[in-house]
């Protein structure tokens, strides 16, 4: 049962880079309106610095999914 409140919490961490996202891509759109002609340069930095907060979610995945799965099995025989 651990483990799955633990897999709960972990799929949690998903939140933090969706908001922060939503600023990223806030702040990149503030920015082009301001600058149109800097819009690539603004664009590609917006996407990179999307992609590695991204990161944080997917990581807090595959715990879950580590946590659901595989765990549980390797105390099957501990019972």
């Amino acid at each position: 049962m651990g483990c799955a409140i633990g897999a709960g919490l972990a799929v949690l961490a998903g939140i933090g880079p969706g908001i922060g996202e939503g600023f990223a891509v806030g702040g990149a759109c503030l920015a082009i309106s301001r600058r149109p002609e800097l819009k690539h340069e603004i664009t590609s930095t917006m996407l990179l610095g999307s992609a590695v907060a991204q990161t944080t979610g997917i990581y807090g995945f595959v715990v879950s999914l580590l946590l659901l799965f595989l765990v549980p099995g390797m105390f099957v025989g501990m019972l």
